[in-house]
């Protein structure tokens, strides 16, 4: 299984950089993941929405789509594509250290 190196700890990922532990990861990783992903800076905004698929991973066994992120996280789906413009589920997702989402391609 690969690995990924963050914030100076080395954590298992799957083939596509995604968390296979999601209780590996530490909020100091998720700054470097983004830059990564080609985000600047993590502002309030991108932390709600990291800590919403964090909440709901946790409860659900998965992370929400670009859908329900829009509906029920207090972000709409237009600010998601703003925060995470390479895919809003799937690049918060990496950067939350959880798995992809289902219906993520």
């Amino acid at each position: 299984m690969p690995t990924a190196t963050y914030a100076d700890t080395a954590v298992p990922v799957d083939d596509e950089g995604f968390f296979t532990d999601p209780a590996r990861w530490t909020e100091p990783m998720a700054e470097q993941i983004a830059t990564e992903a080609g985000i600047e800076a993590l502002t309030d905004r991108h932390w709600t929405v990291i800590r919403f698929m964090r909440e709901q991973y946790a409860a659900k066994g998965t992370g929400p789509t670009v859908r329900v992120l829009g509906k029920t996280s207090g972000v709409s789906v237009k600010e998601l594509y703003q925060l995470f413009p390479k895919g809003p589920a799937k690049t918060a997702a990496r950067i939350a250290g959880i798995p992809k989402p289902r219906g993520c391609i």
